[in-house]
């Protein structure tokens, strides 16, 4: 019965992360129709990808130590409310500047919420288990680049852009339920003060995966952030294959989610971390190579997908066994580092495409801030191994 019950609670979870997965990633599809309705140009309408992102960074360490005071299952509960309005909210913006406020308060709650489901989840695994517990919380993103991020596009793009976010309401109402009804009482952790918690940040080892996430992650997102030239201007295919690419690579994801948390299981998170990121850098050097060729380039999409998420579980759980003491905290933190990585991925990327290097030097750059995070994972393993050899040898003494 027990068991039932867990799953259900991260199934709720998995429908948050669509949600959420969703509201990130549609608005990168419908950019030209919000540019066009709301009278500016499109890159005065990407300050609303912007926006999202900067309430992602800022909502996560301070919303979680907010709600400290809260049990988990009640926190979740209210972040998810205040993702519901927020994005119901974006959905009847009429300007710039409301849209802009919107998505950044919308964006407050989606760190907070990964972050704490990522514990969660963790204590509602059996023994053994909690990677592929916190795998099934990441299913909800990546199974809405499949299916939610290409409905909202088409919907968006056919009918009117604001009913992709009400379609992203309707999903946050249907994960305020699903909580309340599924998600188990849990104990809230003792609360030791917002000074106390944040002196997380301190930790040399805990920084040192935040800045690991912000460098590798900051890889997938340099070749992802430019998927769309690279597949018409260099592979040469149409308009219309880009939304099937970014299909083909939500699939990648699916599968890698899943795969990163057997890795997980099998090594240890950082170790699971140094091979992902590895097998990364290989990829996206081949890809830099072959992209020219339009069937290669479509397998090199799933592929490239499938090895960045991977990552996703086993960072997390690093983070997580990292952060004693103050782990939802430390968990939610990371969910700023990926958002991080994102908007570093684009913008490195983005500087030798303008000095006239192509699209394909996207994919080196990923491959550089990839290698960059092996070396820093492999530094950081070697830190704890250093740490735990004095340990050892003061207890014996």
């Amino acid at each position: 019965m027990k068991e039932i019950t867990n799953k259900k609670a991260l199934l709720a979870l998995a429908i948050g992360g669509f949600g959420i997965g969703m509201t990130e990633f549609v608005i990168m599809g419908i950019l030209p129709d919000v540019a066009t309705a709301l009278n500016i140009s499109i890159p005065q309408a990407g300050h609303f990808i912007s926006a999202y992102a900067l309430g992602v960074v800022v909502g996560a360490p301070l919303l979680t130590s907010i709600g400290n005071k809260w049990a988990p299952h009640k926190m979740l509960l209210y972040l998810m409310v205040w993702f519901t309005v927020f994005n119901t909210l974006s959905a009847f913006a009429d300007s710039y500047y409301l849209l802009l406020v919107s998505r950044f308060l919308s964006g407050l709650p989606h760190g907070a919420f990964f972050g704490i489901g990522a514990v969660v989840a963790g204590k509602l695994a059996q023994e053994g288990k909690s990677a592929k517990a916190i795998a099934t919380m990441f299913s909800g993103l990546t199974v809405a680049n499949v299916i939610g991020v290409p409905l909202g596009t088409y919907v968006g793009h056919h009918f009117h852009w604001s009913i992709s976010f009400m379609i992203v309401g309707v999903i946050g109402i249907l994960t305020m339920l699903s909580i309340y009804f599924w998600m188990p009482e849990i104990e809230k952790t003792p609360n030791k003060g917002m000074k106390n918690e944040f002196k997380l940040f301190k930790r040399i080892d805990f920084l040192g995966l935040i800045l690991l996430t912000t460098i590798g992650t900051g890889g997938f997102f340099a070749w992802y952030s430019y998927i769309a030239p690279l597949i018409t201007d260099v592979a040469g295919l149409s308009d219309n294959i880009v939304s099937y690419a970014m299909i083909i690579a939500g699939l990648g994801m699916v599968v890698g989610n899943f795969l990163g948390a057997k890795l997980a299981e099998i090594y240890s998170p950082l170790k699971a971390v140094i091979i992902s990121l590895a097998v990364m850098v290989t990829v996206l050097l081949i890809n830099s190579f072959v992209a020219s060729s339009g069937y290669v380039v479509l397998v090199m999409t799933f592929i490239i997908g499938m090895i960045a998420f991977t990552v996703s579980t086993p960072i997390q759980m690093a983070v997580i066994n990292s952060a004693k003491g103050s782990e939802m905290l430390g968990s939610s933190a990371n969910q700023s580092a990926f958002n991080m990585g994102n908007a570093s991925g684009a913008y490195l990327a983005g500087l030798p495409i303008a000095y006239g290097f192509g699209f394909t030097s996207a994919s080196v750059v990923g491959a550089a801030m990839a290698c960059s995070g092996v070396a820093l994972a492999i530094a950081i393993y070697m830190f704890k191994k250093q740490k735990q050899a004095k340990r050892q040898m003061a207890f014996q003494h």
